[in-house]
């Protein structure tokens, strides 16, 4: 028999007396209602592979967030993190109620010994965000980011109830307490799936509407056993890169909100790192714990196949070290070592990354593959350096013709393309 599919076939043995070392988790997404109150098409949690959600306790117990808290704190602790970030997640995590999210919320700061911040947020589909949870946020201070796909035609071609009526309406009537009141800044930003029939531009400026502190816009999940929709695997035509250069060049410029793939990818491009695992070779951080308690790597492998994001540990009887050490979490810790020869050949590995993770599932080679979207990605990340690659000649022209005598003209200069750029200048 030949090797198995990667990762389960990666060396975590020789890894480890190489000298490499896992990376502490700083992220932990917690899955505290496993049930939804819409049914939206492109769900990855109910639409796809892995149907684990129908076994799952609808809320977590007490009990449960009792454990996790000290987990992360030992976690914390072990690790010398001086923070971490906690998200509250579902399924729809309003359902779990005021008072749960409450308890929850206070159990694991109470369990930071050493002091060590936690930063909370919560991510939900808007449905149910009333004043009474807004105050609840504003009192524990929880961050706030809300789904929407855009205007009305472009958000309720998936997000629906189960009757099949669209969800914009009240979901933006429920946004409009967070995005326009006293409790601003509580708003993290927007989340947006895409679908390339929707009008990039349109769909964007609709977004804009909310003055949302950042857009994420998120590509539809899926990978070369299962294509996402309009991607066709052996195909060199890119819609979602058609898709996202449009939005990319209404942005660039006057950059009236963060939209976090074109600032990873700047990031990237002039040396940085990326804070993203959906792009660039920065380790995966990030655990997950199910409504029952198992701990589990990103939800997302859910689009994969079913079982992708398990890893057989529970919160009660394993701390999360545990999960440190297992190939299918070290393959998403060591950069290139987990990439395709494909990437390995490619000039732009260092900014793509091979794409998320997720995306780079077939069945026969596991997770060994570019990602489903390569030609895209190859293709949008070639658009902004161009961009980019313009707006420092043009400052370079600029500096040349200062008359160095002239400080404040010497001053002015590299802060207005900076400002016309969009980003920060590598200066």
């Amino acid at each position: 028999m030949g090797q198995p599919p990667f990762p389960a076939s990666l060396d975590v043995g020789a890894l480890l007396a190489s000298g490499w070392k896992p990376y502490a988790f700083h992220q932990f997404i917690l899955k505290i209602h496993s049930r939804c109150d819409l049914a939206c098409r492109h769900c990855y949690v109910y639409e796809m592979a892995d149907q684990g959600w129908r076994d799952q306790p609808r809320r977590m117990s007490e009990s449960i967030v009792d454990r996790v808290a000290l987990r992360i704190g030992e976690h914390v602790m072990a690790h010398e993190l001086t923070e971490v970030d906690v998200i509250l997640h579902g399924g729809e995590p309003l359902l779990a109620g005021p008072g749960f999210i409450a308890y929850a919320v206070r159990a694991i700061r109470r369990a930071m010994d050493t002091g060590s911040r936690v930063n909370v947020s919560i991510q939900t589909n808007g449905l149910r965000l009333d004043d009474t949870f807004l105050r609840l946020f504003d009192q524990l201070g929880i961050r706030v980011g809300v789904s929407l796909d855009g205007d009305a035609q472009a958000h309720d071609r998936h997000r629906l109830f189960r009757d099949g009526r669209g969800s914009h309406a009240q979901v933006v009537d429920s946004l409009r307490g967070l995005a326009s009141g006293p409790y601003h800044h509580l708003f993290s930003g927007l989340l947006c799936t895409i679908d390339v029939r929707n009008d990039p531009v349109r769909t964007y400026e609709a977004l804009l509407a909310f003055d949302p502190p950042a857009v994420d816009f998120l590509l539809p999940h899926g990978n070369w056993s299962t294509p996402p929709p309009f991607r066709e695997a052996d195909s060199a035509a890119t819609p979602y890169a058609d898709w996202l250069m449009a939005v990319f060049d209404r942005w660039y410029g006057p950059a009236e909100t963060e939209v976090r793939l074109f600032t990873e990818i700047l990031r990237l491009l002039t040396g940085r790192p990326s804070r993203s695992e959906s792009i660039g070779l920065s380790p995966a951080l990030m655990a997950v714990v199910e409504t029952d308690g198992s701990i589990e790597q990103s939800d997302i492998l859910k689009s994969a196949y079913h079982g992708a994001a398990a890893t057989r540990l529970h919160v009660l009887s394993h701390p999360f070290d545990a999960a440190l050490t297992l190939p299918s979490l070290v393959a998403r810790q060591i950069g290139k070592g987990a990439l395709s020869e494909t990437c390995h050949k490619c000039e732009i590995v260092s900014v793509c990354g091979g794409g998320l993770y997720a995306h780079r599932y077939d069945d026969n080679a596991g997770f060994l593959n570019p990602s489903v979207y390569c030609p895209d990605l190859y293709r949008l990340i070639v658009h902004i350096a161009g961009a980019l690659g313009a707006d420092l000649a043009r400052l370079r022209g600029r500096v040349a013709q200062i008359d160095w005598g002239s400080k404040s003209q010497l001053i002015r200069t590299p802060r207005a393309a900076s400002t016309a750029s969009g980003c920060p200048l590598p200066f």
